[in-house]
């Protein structure tokens, strides 16, 4: 039987790796060193398949198709976008559980977009290939909802969907270990006026709010307002918060944050536990 053994929350900044010399050396230390921590703990809890958490930047998609949520079931490589600086290679997708998933949520009311092929943009390929990819032990099911561009998908409906993939999970004959990776954030604005500014305060809310797993708050949270205190590129939270619905956690625990206005991010990472 499946067993759900960790939840990460992580962020996905393409500069990580498409620029790494460029914030402080103590800085960009700390920022690997967070992956590496998370790499280990992937180790030491046995992972073998890990449920990744994205959006897309309009580059796997764009005006002519906008899914709501997205489950990869086939084929996968990335990252698409040649700057990220990171091989696009291919990525081992567990395509029976994934598959399982999907068809659970078109029997219990998630209506999932599906590709048998796909090349992933830097939101889910960036964690992926800094945490595991060179485990061949570790496969991956990438899943990607509509929190990078309108119309965006709702914090409830993220918080739905992250039951629901726990409730398919629950119900898989299969033996895997199995994590998940919500990744993004925190706040940073893509091609607004305010990039490279990090929002320090609104930064240690989040953390504080899924540290205490303040469901109520985090769930009220305005897309108006996540805009305004941390940018278009704080509404990724939205992919921490279907993590957080699959582990149905108690509590988070900070493994690290990063101001980088060099990476134009605030970056967090923290692990969820049941």
């Amino acid at each position: 039987m499946a067993e759900i053994v960790g939840g990460f929350l992580l962020p996905h900044d393409p500069l990580i790796t498409a620029d790494p010399s460029s914030p402080p050396k103590e800085q960009a230390q700390a920022v690997m060193k967070a992956y590496d921590h998370v790499r280990a703990r992937l180790h030491d809890l046995e992972v073998d398949t890990v449920l990744v958490i994205g959006d897309d930047h309009y580059t796997v998609f764009g005006p002519h198709c906008l899914p709501r949520c997205l489950i990869v079931t086939g084929e996968a490589s990335g990252p698409v976008e040649p700057w990220v600086g990171l091989p696009q290679t291919a990525i081992p997708v567990n395509q029976p559980l994934a598959m399982h998933i999907m068809q659970h949520g078109f029997d219990t009311g998630v209506d999932w977009a599906v590709a048998r092929s796909i090349t992933l943009d830097h939101s889910t390929t960036v964690p992926i290939h800094l945490c595991y990819l060179d485990n061949p032990g570790i496969n991956s099911v990438p899943i990607l909802v509509n929190s990078g561009v309108e119309p965006f998908i709702s914090n409830k409906r993220c918080y739905e969907i992250g039951q629901n993939m726990r409730a398919a999970v629950k119900s898989w004959g299969g033996s895997e270990r199995i994590a998940i990776f919500g990744t993004g954030g925190i706040s940073h604005w893509v091609g607004m006026p305010d990039m490279g500014r990090v929002n320090v305060e609104w930064d240690r809310m989040i953390i504080d709010a899924f540290s205490n797993c303040e469901l109520e708050k985090i769930l009220g949270l305005g897309d108006e307002e996540i805009i305004r205190q941390s940018g278009n590129g704080g509404l990724e939270i939205k992919n921490w918060i279907v993590a957080l619905g699959f582990m149905q956690a108690t509590r988070g625990e900070l493994i690290e944050y990063q101001p980088v206005p060099q990476w134009v991010t605030g970056c967090g990472f923290m692990e969820l536990v049941e």
